[in-house]
């Protein structure tokens, strides 16, 4: 429903309300009855399609990469750090000049599906549409729909930083055709209807590969290891300092995404009801959502239906178990070094067995944490998630009664007693414990995200 619609009938409802407890009336009129209200007017099928397309474009996370810090939704200006340069997303609303606003929507639909521009130039894939090629024709048309209907706003994001040769876009034709396999997602016949509504918003609008998908020297991804887990750069935005969250500058630094696979490496133990509440909730029994993904379920996933999140859990629980090669095991000494760190720094809330401490009734609340055994932050390939924990402490983004209580990090509270050989030896020691099992720590790991 349009906000002037919405609007008109919250003016009925507060007019009706003043008349009714404040209003000037007869006294013969107290008593009688209140007219019924008249029905709602359905939706105009104009404000139906915009809907929908608000909830795809939901589904599909615009608004956090379009939205820059302390600038208008979907306006974009947001920098994207890749290994190749920075990249500043567009704005997507409706202003015909620096917005899409002008674009039909087979432009659209070719930017979605191809990678290319209303100028035909060739879109950098930071852009996901790798994964939104997959969406139909019915979404796009929804998409569209939504944008148009978003306010104008004259804002032009600042131009791309890219080095040679990547900011050439013509190499951008050999990369699609070495990466880029378009069209829309096919149902499995073979399938449930759950099961394929899941694997749409999975591999199409909720892009889950571009960032748990590992990636080759070329930026794309390497498809046969597909959801094992990736590294991307984003920012670091506060750390948690004696239970306060401290707001940091920005600092950018890589980040880890977990494998996705039912391996014991990734989702193996997690049952589909636990997906589902971490992408509905920000949490279950076994993890809470920090750092980007925590803006994922915020802007995203907590926002669709719990058919969905369903959806997307029992496409991911059926995911056969893929893992990674694990590079180096952290040799005794090492281990040794951890478990020393561990015990003082850590066993007193995650335990020396490192099962965590739940929440219970008789639960020490400054005690209470997540289980460390078969945690896939803490084995997932690249350790750089858990490094950043372990420095900057962690936090979901809604802190109600029902979320995982926030975590110190070491930096600012014992950065000057853990150097980065420590931090390494704690993180090589809680990869590779009690049925844990990840490649071991190098100092320099830890060195490049402080």
């Amino acid at each position: 429903m349009h906000d002037r619609l919405r609007q008109r009938y919250i003016a009925v409802a507060l007019f009706a309300g003043f008349l009714g407890v404040g209003g000037l009336v007869h006294a013969q009129d107290a008593a009688a009855p209140t007219p019924a209200a008249a029905p709602a007017a359905p939706a105009s099928p104009e404000d139906a399609l915009i809907e929908k397309g608000k909830y795809l474009a939901t589904a599909g996370d615009c608004i956090s990469c379009h939205t820059r810090p302390g600038g208008e939704e979907f306006a974009g200006g947001l920098p994207l750090k890749t290994p190749f340069g920075t990249i500043y997303t567009a704005n997507i609303t409706s202003d015909k000049d620096a917005g899409i606003g002008g674009w039909t929507e087979d432009q659209l639909k070719r930017a979605m599906r191809e990678g290319i521009a209303d100028d035909g130039d060739h879109l950098y894939p930071a852009f996901p549409y790798t994964a939104y090629t997959k969406v139909t024709d019915e979404d796009i048309h929804a998409i569209y729909a939504y944008l148009q209907s978003l306010k104008p706003v004259k804002y032009n994001p600042p131009a791309n930083e890219m080095s040679f040769p990547y900011s050439q876009r013509g190499l951008l034709t050999v990369w699609n055709k070495l990466f880029l396999k378009t069209g829309p997602y096919v149902p499995d016949a073979s399938q449930s209807a759950e099961w394929n509504r899941g694997a749409y918003l999975v591999e199409g609008l909720g892009h889950c590969g571009a960032c748990h998908t590992p990636r080759n020297q070329l930026g794309g991804e390497r498809t046969t290891q597909a959801l094992t887990g990736g590294t991307y750069n984003d920012a670091i935005v506060d750390s948690v300092h004696e239970n306060e969250i401290v707001k940091q500058d920005n600092m950018v630094r890589p980040w880890s995404a977990v494998n996705l696979t039912s391996s014991p490496q990734g989702l193996g133990a997690w049952s589909v009801e636990e997906i589902a509440a971490y992408l509905k909730t920000g949490h279950n029994a076994r993890a809470g959502a920090f750092g980007p993904m925590a803006q994922v379920v915020t802007n995203s996933t907590s926002k669709l239906t719990d058919a969905d999140t369903h959806a997307m859990a029992v496409y991911l629980k059926s995911l056969p178990p893929a893992v990674q090669d694990i590079e180096k095991a952290p040799s005794a000494d090492q281990m040794q070094k951890g478990e020393i760190a561990f015990t003082v720094r850590c066993g007193d809330c995650h335990l020396p067995t490192g099962l965590g401490s739940p929440k219970t009734a008789d639960a020490d609340p400054t005690k209470v944490s997540p289980p460390l055994v078969g945690n896939a932050v803490v084995m997932a390939h690249d350790p750089a998630t858990l490094i950043n924990t372990i420095l900057y402490g962690a936090h979901e983004d809604v802190l109600d009664d029902k979320a995982w209580p926030k975590m110190p990090g070491f930096e600012l509270d014992f950065g000057l007693g853990m150097d980065d050989e420590q931090v390494a030896a704690l993180a090589s020691y809680v990869r590779n414990s009690w049925g844990n099992k990840g490649a071991a720590v190098d100092a320099k790991d830890v060195a490049k995200q402080r």
